[in-house]
């Protein structure tokens, strides 16, 4: 899409970043090397927690957070609430990628790819932990097979299954699909096709649509297709994969008979390969009126353009639900073709902090909002 001129908040980010400074650690130096607008202030949460995904919270106050090749399930805790993780824990190991995680009525649940686990009362089992297999009908390859979750107002847990190749046909009814799982009764309720790969979604605060992000094909060049954000309106919409890319760009082997009308169109275009991963609509107070109800994107970074790309949160901002602006909000994870680090999921804390996982740096940042 073609955005408008740009918004007041613009300007604000193009003329007004500041440059957090620290000096220490390898772990630190990233933080070092992290701008953001002015006003907010960086800072390290955590380190030493390899390949960290996405995280959730507890009623307690407990911070979880999943990993990849890791296998990992982690536990923190800011015990003196000074702003950084001063106890963590190793909840389990060996898992199948557990990059998606979602706490729910005391339990935690983890996608291990195919599985759904549940740590029941986790909060209160952290020295030991009993995990069980929750649910087991999703596809087993490991290729897009890892998860980001989340739950849905009316307690369902919603997961995406990616599609098990870079561009083929969904060789199953539960390939390349965002889902709607019941608690109770464990049916699937499909709630999207034709996504390729979805690692990141959020329900819009006010109308409840779910967004999502993402991640387009490769192999079509450094700069195509786009990578996507998308938001469904009704269910079983289909957003064009594998048959058209970005809403319009036609795929050169699945193309053939297909009308990019017919498909779902994107909210927005982002660049290719930046690789879209957790997105967050915040809910907070503490950030300024126009952080509030808007949507942050982690950008993880490309691997395979010529130049790289992404490697950066940034700000969606949206009025009436249409997207009118999209800006940095943090840099510095990547510079002159040197990688520092790669954002992966945000989530916000009751004080309406954000908290920020780096899955290559094994890091999570706070954001504060501190004021002029």
């Amino acid at each position: 899409m073609n955005l408008p001129p740009k918004s007041p908040i613009s300007t604000v980010f193009k003329l007004a970043t500041t440059l957090i400074l620290f000096t220490a650690t390898a772990t630190a130096d990233v933080v070092d090397r992290l701008s953001v607008p002015k006003g907010f202030k960086i800072s390290l949460f955590a380190d030493d927690v390899k390949n960290a995904r996405q995280m959730a919270l507890s009623d307690s106050g407990i911070i979880y957070v999943g990993s990849f090749k890791e296998g990992k399930l982690y536990a923190l805790q800011d015990s003196d609430n000074d702003g950084r993780a001063d106890k963590k824990w190793v909840l389990a190991s060996g898992l199948n990628k557990p990059t998606g995680i979602a706490y729910h009525k005391g339990d935690l649940y983890v996608a291990a790819v195919g599985q759904i686990l549940r740590f029941a009362n986790i909060d209160s089992r952290l020295d030991n932990p009993k995990k069980a297999v929750f649910f087991d009908g999703f596809p087993k390859e490991s290729h897009h097979g890892w998860k980001f979750l989340r739950f849905a107002s009316n307690d369902d847990l919603i997961v995406p299954v990616g599609a098990p190749c870079n561009v083929c046909e969904a060789p199953t009814d539960k390939h390349a699909r965002i889902f709607a799982l019941n608690m109770k009764t464990k049916k699937l309720t499909e709630l999207a096709k034709g996504v390729r790969n979805s690692v990141g979604f959020d329900f819009h605060p006010v109308t409840n649509e779910l967004w999502f992000s993402d991640n387009g094909r490769d192999m079509m060049g450094d700069d195509l297709p786009p990578d996507e954000i998308n938001r469904i309106t009704k269910n079983g919409e289909h957003f064009g994969y594998p048959y058209f890319h970005a809403g319009s760009i036609a795929d050169p082997e699945f193309s053939k008979g297909k009308k990019a009308s017919d498909y779902t169109q994107p909210m927005l275009k982002l660049g290719a390969h930046v690789a879209p991963l957790g997105i967050h609509f915040y809910r907070g107070k503490q950030f300024p009126k126009a952080y509030q109800k808007q949507l942050f994107v982690a950008e993880h970074g490309s691997w395979n353009r010529s130049k790289k790309d992404g490697y950066k949160v940034g700000l969606v901002t949206l009025k009436d639900s249409k997207v009118v602006d999209y800006q940095p909000f943090v840099t510095g994870f990547m510079k002159n073709e040197k990688t520092y680090g790669r954002p992966v999921a945000m989530l916000e804390l009751a004080d309406g902090s954000l908290l920020i996982s780096d899955d290559y740096a094994g890091s999570i940042y706070r954001v504060v909002y501190q004021g002029r």
